[in-house]
């Protein structure tokens, strides 16, 4: 997954929870994210572009680490 922000990506199906971890080591969680809108990101080349985009502002979050 080559992101210039992104270091990691996961999903979590049964509570539809993305999780990013940013390259600078901070983790957010993403609530209520639509399993499609996550295997979408994970084919999007630019995944920092699609984060602010299609995820920010329109799901709730919480920041974890």
């Amino acid at each position: 997954m080559p992101s210039t922000v992104i270091a990691h990506i996961e999903y979590d199906v049964n509570q539809t929870l993305l999780r990013i971890q940013f390259v600078s080591g901070a983790v957010y969680e993403y609530l209520q994210v639509p399993e499609i809108v996550y295997n979408t990101m994970k084919g999007y080349r630019e995944k920092g572009v699609f984060l602010n985009k299609f995820i920010k502002g329109k799901y709730p979050f919480k920041k974890v680490a």
